[in-house]
């Protein structure tokens, strides 16, 4: 969710697009395509330009492999995130050189999987969630793929049926806010979604675009939850009148326009993840105790990641010794302060980082992924008009 900033990786932003958009100013700008980039190891070696194939940039990283190493390339958003020691480790175990395509956020990687389908451009997919699952699944570009031993996931990571992908991590969007911007304006912590449009919180929300950024597609899905798919547009029309900015991605909308982030911004509310106040703390390098920001306890919505074999993969037995390799107390443990998301895998732990600062929000009500697929465009067609247009 997506991961930028303070040196932040974080796992949970995970569209970067340029500009910001407002209800007061409501000029619509598509987020631009992210570039496709690759990595080997975890280390970025080329950013090709927009005439490279995927196939080019994959080529140019790993022209030249040891003898009996076979490279795996694993297709992912812009927010993956692994310590080199960790993807060392599989290296090792299976003589293999694993170069990551970077494609953009979820949807566009997503995109070009499924355009890329009779040439697949990777063996492994990892980071379609659960607003897309149901696309995914139904799009012909997935292999079957059954582990050699069966993972045990937490009970949150299987509310949706995924097979063949599995669930690596689980991460919680919802609204962060300023502690010190809330005390100097003499506001309490807000307690619900519908207080968000009374008048003491004129002017203090920035959210992202849910047409250009998977948070701001997780926060939008929260409130139809919420009010029902008849009741989200009358909330939705009161929060623009109360002046809800909106930012076409999360690193806009946290780090120009929020308070508590480093950026200093004017608005003490923003849409971001349950992790970021302890990301805030992690990087501070010890200059923190506490975090600067807090998590309200209301409208959050879980995301769940996936990862799994392509159809047609060049290696389709290391793609699913990869796949089972995340679901590892390697990678799963390693996760938590790379990607800052909650790992799938029973056995894995968490930093006390968590416990102290990121605990799991309690959720009421969660649309799943086939009622997002089958209303997801008409949904932010429908936003659009009122909060955009």
């Amino acid at each position: 969710m997506r991961k930028q900033g303070l040196l932040w990786v974080i796992g949970l932003a995970l569209l970067v697009a340029c500009g910001t958009k407002s209800a007061a100013t409501p000029t619509a700008t598509l987020a631009a395509e992210s570039t496709i980039s690759t990595t080997t190891a975890g280390v970025a070696t080329t950013v090709p330009d927009a005439t490279t194939t995927p196939q080019e940039s994959a080529a140019t990283a790993t022209a030249t492999l040891a003898p009996g190493v076979t490279e795996l390339t694993v297709l992912t958003h812009d927010s993956f995130a692994v310590s080199s020691e960790v993807l060392a480790k599989f290296e090792a175990q299976y003589q293999a050189k694993v170069v990551i395509i970077n494609a953009g956020d979820a949807g566009s990687m997503l995109n070009k999987a499924i355009l890329s389908k009779d040439a697949p451009l990777a063996d492994v997919i990892y980071g379609v969630d659960n607003t897309f699952l149901s696309r995914a699944l139904e799009s012909g570009i997935l292999a079957d793929f059954t582990p050699s031993v069966a993972p045990a996931f937490v009970a949150e990571a299987t509310t949706d049926v995924s097979a063949p992908l599995l669930p690596v991590d689980v991460g919680y969007v919802l609204i962060n806010y300023d502690v010190a911007g809330l005390k100097a304006a003499g506001l309490p912590v807000p307690q619900s979604l519908k207080e968000l449009t009374e008048p003491q919180w004129k002017s203090k929300l920035v959210i992202e675009n849910p047409a250009t950024s998977s948070t701001g597609l997780a926060f939008f899905l929260a409130t139809v939850a919420e009010f029902g798919p008849d009741g989200w547009q009358a909330y939705w029309q009161a929060l623009r009148a109360n002046d809800v900015l909106v930012a076409n991605d999360w690193t806009t909308a946290y780090y120009t326009h929020f308070s508590g982030s480093s950026g200093k911004g004017p608005r003490p509310l923003v849409v971001s993840y349950s992790t970021s106040p302890a990301a805030e703390v992690f990087f501070s390098e010890g200059k923190l105790t506490e975090p600067p920001t807090g998590n309200v306890a209301f409208g959050a919505f879980r995301q769940v990641e996936y990862a799994g074999v392509l159809k047609g993969a060049k290696q389709a037995v290391l793609a699913q010794q990869f796949v089972e390799f995340m679901l590892s107390n390697d990678f799963q443990n390693d996760m938590p302060t790379q990607m800052f998301v909650y790992p799938a895998s029973q056995t894995a732990t968490v930093p006390d980082l968590y416990t102290k600062f990121a605990a799991k929000p309690t959720i009421k009500t969660q649309i799943d992924a086939k009622t997002i697929a089958s209303n997801r465009d008409a949904w932010l067609a429908q936003w659009d008009t009122i909060v955009v247009k």
